[in-house]
């Protein structure tokens, strides 16, 4: 089936003010980790800030423990020359109200040109807030960037409109610090070796006037692939009838395939499945080797997040379901009919 390209809208500047004296860029990289392990989003916004074409600094905060068991990892990172790295016991479950001060005192009187994220829950947070601190824009959710060192401009391309229009939004010169957050299924991540970078010391800043405070983490544990990196997802819609049957239809063959579980909106709320399994806009954005889709109509929002997916499979009663639009593979069928042949059919090769 073919798949209709995204319309591209009209470039647009977030200022009309002169282009200042051209400079080299020099990005500065929030990279998050989870207890000493690097995000894999971190690492595709590790790639952006690369093709910009000048330095790469990066940033990390945690506990002096989490510190010293990743820093000697991102040093082996290619293309990055330094890491700034603050470390204090408040910053085991960090807060974007307690990061803010250090990264904006960092910012302060620095030669950055570029402040790049991954587009992940914490970042959407932390950093248009320093962005408003600073009083300069922040791009979210880019899929391309690239800078013209004549004008110091940068043009960024996001979607807009659940993914059905591409905007793309130049941030000129005069612009003294350019924020982006990142999707991570549109950069490839940064692969570790062959680097040198050294590692800077910076002051945590006290947050004692701080208004928020850390309750509790909770974190949905399984023994498959996660979902935001895995190579191959299976999904379930409101077609699943109820949890039960979404566990026992959809779980046999991830597990066969080695897939992670992902779910639609409608599963989400209907309650056949935890909301930190749901794609879409609302959800994760993934863009898998395979993308199995289980009685899932194709709701605007739900394709938003996996019609990057390099193989898209659907399988739905509904000939004129909305997911065989962007399915390369589509059958029309009862999903409980043959998602047991297709298990047998696996098990035998």
């Amino acid at each position: 089936m073919l798949r209709l390209p995204a319309r591209r809208l009209t470039q647009c500047r977030l200022s009309t003010r002169s282009y200042a004296t051209a400079t080299s860029p020099h990005a500065l990289v929030f990279l998050e980790h989870q207890k000493g392990v690097l995000d894999p989003g971190s690492l595709s916004a590790l790639t952006a800030a690369q093709q910009l074409g000048g330095d790469v600094t990066g940033f990390i905060i945690g506990t002096s423990e989490e510190i010293q068991s990743i820093s000697g990892k991102i040093t082996e990172f290619k293309g990055l020359g330094k890491v700034f790295h603050a470390s204090a016991p408040e910053y085991a479950n960090p807060l974007p109200e307690s990061i803010s001060p250090v990264l904006e005192t960092l910012l302060s009187n620095s030669p950055f040109t570029h402040v790049i994220s991954s587009t992940s829950s914490f970042a959407k947070s932390l950093l248009p807030r320093v962005a408003a601190k600073l009083d300069v824009p922040a791009v979210a959710d880019i899929i391309g960037l690239e800078h013209d060192s004549a004008s110091n401009s940068t043009t960024f391309v996001r979607p807009i409109y659940a993914g059905n229009a591409i905007s793309t939004v130049r941030a000129p010169g005069s612009i003294s610090i350019k924020f982006a957050t990142v999707r991570s299924t549109a950069f490839p991540a940064a692969q570790s070796g062959g680097g040198s970078a050294t590692l800077e010391q910076i002051e945590p800043i006290a947050g004692s006037d701080i208004p928020t405070t850390h309750l509790q983490t909770k974190l949905a544990k399984s023994d498959r692939p996660d979902l935001s990196v895995a190579s191959r997802v299976v999904s379930g819609g409101r077609a699943l009838k109820n949890a039960d049957t979404f566990a026992a239809t959809l779980y046999p063959l991830a597990d066969t395939l080695g897939a992670a579980v992902g779910a639609s909106r409608a599963a989400v709320d209907a309650g056949y499945a935890d909301n930190s399994l749901q794609v879409g806009q609302t959800g994760k954005v993934v863009a898998p080797e395979l993308y199995l889709a289980l009685g899932i109509s194709g709701a605007i929002q739900h394709l938003a997040g996996m019609k990057d997916s390099k193989l898209i499979v659907a399988i739905n009663k509904d000939p004129d379901a909305p997911i065989f639009q962007v399915a390369d593979i589509g059958l029309v069928a009862d999903l409980f009919e043959v998602v047991p042949q297709l298990i047998e059919k696996l098990k035998e090769t």
